[in-house]
């Protein structure tokens, strides 16, 4: 069985490099999946159209509706009934620089 604390523990210095670099290659991808994207919308917006569909793929561009819950003006106006359904969780975060 393989101990894989004990591997990461010998290896961190490595393993922090390998994680620097894909995050910097997930970076790069991202933004060009964004330029990517805004092109499509940039003709879809020129051309006025919802739905464009290529050979292989179909993107779609739409104004999408939502209804949420204001709740700054909950607490400002109704502070019981906002303490009341208010809902503390707690959870952990990883960052790495």
């Amino acid at each position: 069985m393989t101990d894989y604390n004990a591997i990461a523990r010998n290896n961190l210095d490595e393993i922090m490099r390998e994680l620097a670099e894909y995050t910097r290659l997930g970076e790069e991808i991202a933004a060009t999946v964004d330029s990517l994207k805004d092109i499509l919308k940039k003709h879809m917006e020129e051309n006025g159209l919802d739905v464009l569909t290529g050979t292989e793929h179909k993107a779609t561009y739409k104004a999408v509706s939502s209804s949420r819950v204001d709740t700054t003006a909950l607490k400002k106006e109704l502070p019981d009934i906002a303490a009341k359904f208010t809902r503390t969780t707690s959870s952990k975060r990883f960052t790495f620089i």
